[in-house]
């Protein structure tokens, strides 16, 4: 496919730039757990540029952990084509016709299709449009999104395979409910934030001794939800569960996350051991694509929740987990599905269900990302906080323009223009893969 001529002018998308940014979070064991012992935080980062007067980029990546980083890098400079020379406004006027665009490709679609590689390339390159249209807007994503009408919020939803599950009349009337008081919300967000909860006490690399310090140390920072990865030991899970209870006493919520670990036996038999400690979800217990399996462990570990969505392919496998039942507590990501339309529709159908959305946050600029959405979500679509909170870890934030703000337990509402995607050059520079001076060292 080729791109649009240019048009005298009019502002248009000049180029696509990407870069494989990789940090070195395996030298301290930071992101380990029971599938993925050896982590390297990795970002598939995307420029969008323009000849805009008001000199506006949009920032955008593909989150993954080191080797393949590549790869996604590579698909997303597949998709220059569909970017370069086209009328800047025409795009982004139209978010919702070109992210049909771009998943529906007859030829890109065989590689998926909705799934994988290609599907987070787009994930990258719409985020990093909604990240130039909020900055062209001067007003942070949540911001914009929560101040568009109905109408055009279910305009940016692909319906496709979801209507037996939501029309696009029951996105509307879901939407309009939302209305009234969507002001004090907003009002209330800048505020007091949003809950977050965090997982930085709970990687499987840490000893015991590390553990407990950090359950104490979150806790005195005002969170009252942290998170342990389970699943490579049980013994060992029992122990740190035990060292994880007593530094946070009873009161706060110790979720665990199994990273896909289990069979489906396995996982009941599993959190049935731990169920003395009082989890309050297992994330991930099986493969992501195993709906029935979901459904089996929720019905065999009640009245303990399960969580899953990090590595939930498309709008269509939520729609099936919710239908059936296996999910208490729905995780979304802000680079695993194709961007923020995908993540509208997914916000919607968990509104349609009932069930609450907590964000999937544990990598390189999640945190930065997904906050915008929750903020939204409570703001225009779910007008709920209850049982809702932001994954949080506490690394790597130092390497962006807008870094997430948390304070007595909670995210603070972003106030700066975009989505947050944007990193600093100085580290761009020193963490490319594999010329960075960081892995020159």
């Amino acid at each position: 496919m080729t791109g649009a001529p240019v048009m005298t002018g009019v502002p248009v998308i000049t180029r696509l730039d990407t870069r494989d940014v990789r940090f070195p979070t395996s030298r301290e064991l930071d992101g380990s757990d029971a599938m993925n012992p050896d982590p390297d935080y990795s970002a598939a980062y995307v420029v969008i540029r323009t000849d805009d007067p008001g000199g506006h980029q949009g920032h955008g990546f593909a989150f993954t952990i080191g080797r393949g980083n590549d790869v996604q890098t590579a698909a997303i400079r597949a998709l220059a084509p569909y970017l370069e020379g086209r009328p800047l406004d025409a795009v982004l006027d139209d978010l919702g016709g070109f992210w049909r665009t771009l998943v529906h490709d007859s030829q890109l679609r065989w590689l998926g299709p909705e799934k994988g590689v290609v599907h987070m390339a787009v994930a990258a390159v719409v985020n990093a449009l909604w990240d130039l249209k909020a900055k062209r807007a001067g007003l942070p994503l949540w911001r914009l999104l929560a101040g568009l009408t109905p109408e055009q919020l279910v305009d940016l939803v692909d319906f496709r395979y979801l209507s037996d599950a939501l029309t696009r009349e029951e996105a509307l009337e879901i939407l309009r409910r939302a209305e009234p008081g969507r002001a004090a919300r907003i009002a209330e967000l800048e505020a007091d934030g949003y809950p977050a909860y965090t997982t930085t006490p709970g990687w499987l690399g840490y000893d015991d001794a590390k553990l407990a310090r950090l359950c104490r140390e979150a806790v005195a920072d005002g969170f009252a939800q942290i998170k342990l990865k389970v699943g490579a030991d049980l013994a060992d899970d029992v122990r740190r569960m035990r060292v994880a209870r007593e530094a946070c006493g009873p009161d706060v919520r110790i979720a665990v996350d199994a990273n896909q670990r289990w069979d489906v036996a396995d996982a009941i038999a599993w959190v049935r051991e731990l169920a003395p400690f009082d989890p309050w979800w297992v994330e991930e217990p099986t493969s992501p694509d195993d709906v029935l399996g979901h459904a089996a462990i929720a019905r065999g570990i009640a009245p303990v929740k399960v969580a899953t969505g990090e590595h939930v392919q498309n709008r269509v496998v939520f729609k099936q987990l919710l239908q059936a039942g296996a999910l208490g507590y729905l995780q979304i990501d802000a680079a695993r599905v194709a961007g923020v339309n995908e993540n509208v529709a997914i916000l919607l159908l968990a509104a349609k269900f009932g069930v609450p959305v907590c964000p999937h946050a544990g990598g390189v600029g999640l945190c930065e990302l997904v906050q915008h959405l929750s903020m939204f979500d409570y703001a225009a679509v779910s007008a709920r906080l209850d049982d809702r909170v932001i994954e949080y870890v506490d690394h790597l934030h130092e390497h962006f323009a807008d870094p997430v703000v948390i304070r007595d337990g909670r995210y603070r509402a972003p106030t700066a223009p975009g989505f947050g995607a944007t990193m600093l050059p100085a580290s761009l520079e020193a963490y490319a893969y594999p010329e960075g001076s960081a892995w020159n060292e």
